[in-house]
């Protein structure tokens, strides 16, 4: 069994790659960085790759090399969590720069759909599991959020879409797809909501109140979930779902 998983070296996707390795499934991570922690930790079952993935052209250039199919190899089993993304720019359309505006869009929705893509082509004679991280606001709409919003709600709507092109079937191989919100998590991502100005961001106070009524999940316990959920053989029933709500079921 392999997985890949973008933005692995902090927060939800460390703490991701960390559960997956854990339970003996080799990791390629896709980030800016890397993860010494974890290359340290869990050696040869950590492959890591340095890349901007808000750069589409140089994302295909490297999808275009064998190195993906590689790591795929013979595997039964592949996985796919696109978690790396980016709440910026928050604010009016007249606080939001276009240069930030095309990056947030590059980094929470091509690249998803193009590792997408190409995991499903490497994939070609496995069960092949896809999921995206969205979230609430994705199905919600939040003063200031209108990119971040909008860029998971197409995440949504993607694994829609794909669901409809590979219906289950009975056999073990084949695409399933799910954009799946986790939850408020304790991360950096969620400490750049709480610094940013009310002016920019109406919903601070909300996110203030989370972390003060100590209502936010670790990044390790909604990892476990995730990975539950992912490797679970309902996975991909539903294409969109939240992890509160199918956990409590």
């Amino acid at each position: 069994m392999s997985a890949v998983v973008s933005g692995h070296t902090q927060g939800l996707g460390a703490a991701l790659a960390a559960e997956l390795m854990t339970r003996g499934i080799a990791v390629l991570g896709l980030a800016r960085g890397t993860a010494p922690q974890l290359a340290a930790r869990f050696g040869p079952l950590l492959r890591e790759h340095q890349a901007d993935l808000s750069d589409s052209a140089a994302l295909a250039a490297w999808l275009a090399t064998p190195a993906l199919r590689d790591f795929v190899g013979a595997s039964t089993q592949v996985l796919l969590i696109n978690n790396a993304g980016t709440v910026e720019p928050v604010g009016a359309l007249h606080d939001q720069d276009p240069l930030a505006v095309a990056q947030a869009v590059a980094l929470n929705v091509a690249a998803p759909m193009m590792l997408a893509a190409a995991v499903a082509t490497a994939a070609r004679q496995a069960d092949c599991r896809i999921l995206h991280v969205s979230s609430g606001a994705a199905r919600t709409a939040y003063t200031g959020w209108s990119v971040y919003g909008a860029t998971k709600a197409a995440l949504d709507q993607h694994a829609r879409a794909v669901a409809l092109d590979y219906p289950l079937a009975p056999h073990a191989a084949g695409v399933r797809i799910c954009s799946l919100a986790p939850g408020v998590i304790d991360t950096a991502m969620q400490a750049r909501i709480r610094a940013t100005p009310e002016s920019r961001f109406p919903q601070r106070e909300r996110f203030l109140a989370l972390q003060r009524d100590g209502a936010l999940s670790s990044p390790e316990q909604c990892a476990a979930g995730v990975v539950d959920y992912l490797l679970g053989p309902g996975f991909g029933r539903d294409a969109v779902d939240d992890l509160r709500v199918a956990g409590s079921q």
